[in-house]
């Protein structure tokens, strides 16, 4: 069995159409990389048949960047992928924000189970920022 027979195969995510004209697949720890891509980007309640699936970081869509919603956001993210994504075992999940764009940079860092593959990711998730006071 090949390494990739094992992990899987899928549509790409986001679709895409391959060069052929075909439906674009991905194997291996691309595959799980998708996957992941598919998870963080999913707000819960969105997909009809099963809503529970996705990541409840979009509940700090609006909130302000703080130490705490950080920290609510890497919750999220290590909750979501151990629930939905049972290829991998979480390492490492870093949230930063960019101040002033209201971008979080997620850092993941992941072990693929039937490969001992140690992975890497970052997903950018973009808040809508809290307007300043005026002055």
């Amino acid at each position: 069995m090949r390494h990739g027979d094992f992990i899987g195969s899928g549509w790409a995510f986001p679709a895409a159409i391959s060069r052929t004209g075909s439906i674009r697949l991905v194997t291996g720890t691309e595959e799980i990389d998708a996957s992941i891509r598919m998870i963080l980007s999913t707000v819960p309640g969105e997909r009809v048949m099963r809503p529970e699936f996705g990541c409840a970081m979009w509940d700090q869509l609006f909130a302000p960047l703080t130490p705490s919603t950080l920290g609510l956001i890497e919750r999220a993210v290590r909750e979501a992928l151990a629930r939905w994504e049972p290829r991998i075992d979480v390492t490492s999940v870093l949230a930063e924000a960019e101040q002033g764009t209201g971008t979080v940079h997620i850092s993941l860092g992941y072990v693929v189970h039937s490969t001992n593959d140690i992975r890497n990711l970052v997903f950018p998730f973009y808040t809508i920022p809290t307007e300043e006071p005026a002055l």
